[in-house]
């Protein structure tokens, strides 16, 4: 361990000593009444001292101002070095930083904004766009262009060989942008399971109203089938009145707007019970008044017949 290492760890005497000029250029630089009481020094180096002061100021607890002061060798004046505010030990700091593609949620898009798709992105992958050169052993390669056969051949004028170019309906790209696949990028497969996974938690068989439906999306009329691999398993509901209208369901969804749903056989009910155990019957406390044998008759009544 080197000498100017061993002094390092001692604060210097007088760095230390220079509270009152700490304190002064902290709050300087702080508004006033945020800075709080002398929290210790800590030595940087050779003849360099860091003072902390408390930090009163709302929206940073737990922070601290540091002032670090230095003097020059044999010198005995201290001077300022800098003053920064750093958080402490139990400061409260903000969240980590989130990349804004990581921080997007569905439906936080709104007109007019951009969402770049990075070109590593996994799920796309490189599609067919028509700018690549056919094949040598292609139908609509140099070599074997007077040999195309077009649908509308016997339209045109001449046989396919005298024609100055291969017909369109015969290329490749014109059958390419027929599928749909004449695009820079297309769905990779990593794409499709994860839209999948999505539709099928949004509208799968394991959602609620589809546990209570009367019967699953592939029989109802409302389901307009949709084209790819993707059409095996999901479909778009039609159906206006539908939780889930203009969104792609699954087929094994369901909902209570089924288009059999009034057609299906009622689910049988039980027949009336015999005996009505739900029943309260009425049992007064008292007897009624014109219940028993005798009449009731008043006091005056019986007071015009005398006594026996």
């Amino acid at each position: 361990m080197s000498a100017a290492t061993t002094r390092s760890r001692t604060p210097d005497r007088l760095c230390a000593e220079a509270v009152d000029l700490a304190r002064a250029a902290a709050e300087e630089a702080a508004a006033p009444g945020v800075v709080g009481e002398h929290a210790g020094a800590v030595s940087e180096g050779d003849r360099v001292v860091t003072h902390f002061f408390e930090c009163k100021e709302l929206g940073y607890r737990g922070w601290r101002w540091a002032v670090t002061v230095a003097r020059a060798s044999r010198a005995k004046v201290v001077t300022l070095d800098e003053v920064v505010l750093l958080p402490g030990p139990d400061a409260l700091l903000a969240p980590e930083w989130v990349p804004w593609s990581e921080r997007l949620r569905p439906g936080d898009m709104g007109p007019g904004d951009l969402l770049p798709t990075e070109a590593d992105d996994l799920r796309l992958e490189p599609g067919y766009s028509g700018e690549d050169e056919p094949f040598p052993s292609s139908a609509v390669s140099e070599d074997m262009a007077e040999l195309a056969e077009a649908e509308d051949a016997e339209m045109t004028a001449g046989t396919p060989s005298n024609l100055p170019v291969a017909p369109a309906r015969g290329t490749i790209a014109a059958i390419a942008e027929e599928l749909g696949m004449r695009r820079a990028r297309v769905l990779s497969r990593y794409g499709l399971h994860s839209a999948a996974d999505r539709w099928e938690e949004a509208f799968g068989s394991k959602t609620p109203m589809a546990q209570a439906a009367p019967a699953t999306c592939v029989s109802c009329g409302f389901l307009t089938p949709i084209g790819g691999s993707l059409g095996q398993a999901f479909g778009i509901c039609a159906n206006e009145f539908a939780p889930a209208d203009g969104r792609v369901v699954s087929l094994a969804y369901g909902c209570g707007g089924h288009s059999e749903a009034a057609v299906m056989p009622k689910p049988p009910r039980p027949a009336p019970p015999v005996i009505d155990e739900t029943k309260v019957d009425a049992f007064p406390l008292r007897p009624a008044a014109d219940s028993g044998s005798v009449p009731t008759v008043t006091d005056e009544d019986s007071a015009e017949l005398g006594h026996s």
